[in-house]
């Protein structure tokens, strides 16, 4: 562990969502490998060493690097009866002075999808993002034919904002992608009397 950085570990019902460590290298690579049909439709082009040992180790490291920096919070989450890995997901891009934001980004492997798993963690995040870490305002974008992530972010209390053209290169090529956003003090929709 490094000096001086700060423990995080956010609680949901069914998991603990903790920062990467060495000793999930295994099921971490076990679990990419085995949804990579099932993500490489919406994500980045994966790093020919993307599945290394060493590209995970520079996760890690990065990952303690970033919590202690207050510059992102990468989390992976863990089921708590048997300590299964699930999947990940990052509040990154986290800015603070007049901003108080941060970018959201998450996966789950395949097996695990479709089951709460996500919903509870996002839940937990931005609980977390905006009363442990007083950021103001969450963002995400996903590629608009992605029904379930967009569901997803609707459940979880985020609310579309707009397009984003070319906005990621996601397996390949540069995608629009829609924006949602989650805000500490939301007021969209409310009349004046609310």
């Amino acid at each position: 562990m490094l000096r001086g950085r700060r423990r995080i570990r956010v609680e949901t019902e069914r998991m603990t969502l903790r920062p990467p460590a060495h000793p999930d290298y295994r099921h971490w690579v076990e679990l990419r490998q085995s949804s990579i049909d099932f993500l490489t439709p919406w994500e980045p082009t994966w790093a020919a060493d993307h599945l290394s040992r060493r590209s995970f180790t520079n996760r890690v490291y990065w990952a303690q690097r970033a919590i202690t920096g207050g510059t992102a919070l990468p989390l992976f989450l863990e089921r708590r009866g048997d300590e299964a890995l699930l999947g990940a997901i990052t509040l990154d891009n986290i800015r603070r002075g007049p901003s108080l934001s941060g970018t959201l980004g998450y996966w789950v492997a395949e097996r695990h999808a479709r089951q709460g798993y996500m919903r509870e963690a996002i839940s937990a995040v931005v609980h977390h993002a905006f009363h442990r870490m007083d950021l103001s305002r969450i963002e995400a974008a996903c590629l608009p034919e992605n029904t379930p992530s967009r569901r997803l972010l609707e459940s979880c209390g985020f609310k579309y904002e707009g397009v984003a053209q070319s906005y990621l290169q996601i397996n390949g090529r540069w995608r629009t992608h829609v924006l949602y956003a989650a805000l500490r003090m939301d007021r969209r929709g409310r009349t004046d009397a609310g």
